[in-house]
C-alpha cells in the first residue's frame, strides 16, 4: 500500500450559469479502492462546480501525511493554485475575487495535505476525466437540486438572478 491518492474531478453546467454539477473519483494508489461522489445544484456556475468539486473530494480524505495528486482539466483552478494566485488571493483577503465563499473554504482544506495538480485536456478520452464528466452531468439533471446558496444570493444582490424559466 501506498500514502499516495489520485482525485479526479470534472464540473458541469447546463447554461452558465445554469443547472450544474460536479463529479469525483479518488483512487487509492497501489489498491483497488475507488470511491465516486456527486451532486447537482440548481442554479450555478461551470467553475463553481470544477472547484467545488476539488474541495469536497479533499474533505473527504481523513488520514493525515497522505500525498494528494488532484487531477483536473479546469484550467481556473489548476492554475490558481499551481501558479500560486491563490497565495495573492488569500493576502488580499480574496477582495474581488468571485467564487470567494469557496476560495475560502478550498485555503483551509488545502493546507491539510500535500496536495499537487495537474491539468488534463477534457473531453480527451482520459478514462477517470470522462467519468468524472458523466458523474457531473448526471448530477446536474437530477430531481431536487441543492441551493447554491452563495451564489444565488450574490446573483440576486447584483440583479441578475436568471433561476426562472422565461
Amino acid at each position: 500500500m501506498t500514502n499516495k491518492i489520485h482525485i479526479y474531478t470534472d464540473g458541469a453546467c447546463s447554461g452558465n450559469p445554469g443547472k450544474g454539477g460536479y463529479g469525483i473519483v479518488m483512487e487509492w494508489v497501489g489498491t483497488s479502492y475507488v470511491k465516486e461522489f456527486s451532486e447537482g445544484y440548481r442554479h450555478t456556475t461551470n467553475n463553481r462546480m470544477e472547484l467545488l468539486a476539488v474541495i469536497v473530494a479533499l474533505e473527504k480524505i481523513t488520514r493525515k501525511g497522505l500525498e494528494v495528486v488532484v487531477y483536473s482539466d479546469s484550467k481556473y483552478v489548476v492554475d490558481a493554485v499551481e501558479k500560486k494566485w491563490l497565495m495573492g488571493w488569500q493576502k488580499k483577503g480574496f477582495k474581488g475575487k468571485k467564487n470567494e465563499d469557496l476560495w475560502r473554504r478550498f485555503f483551509v482544506v488545502y493546507r491539510k495535505h500535500a496536495i499537487s495538480f495537474q491539468w488534463v485536456k477534457g473531453h480527451n478520452n482520459h478514462p477517470q476525466n470522462e467519468r468524472c464528466d458523466s458523474l457531473a452531468v448526471l448530477a446536474s439533471q437530477r430531481e431536487n437540486l441543492k441551493r447554491d446558496t452563495f451564489f444565488e444570493k450574490e446573483n440576486k444582490r447584483e440583479g441578475t438572478n436568471t433561476i426562472f424559466a422565461k
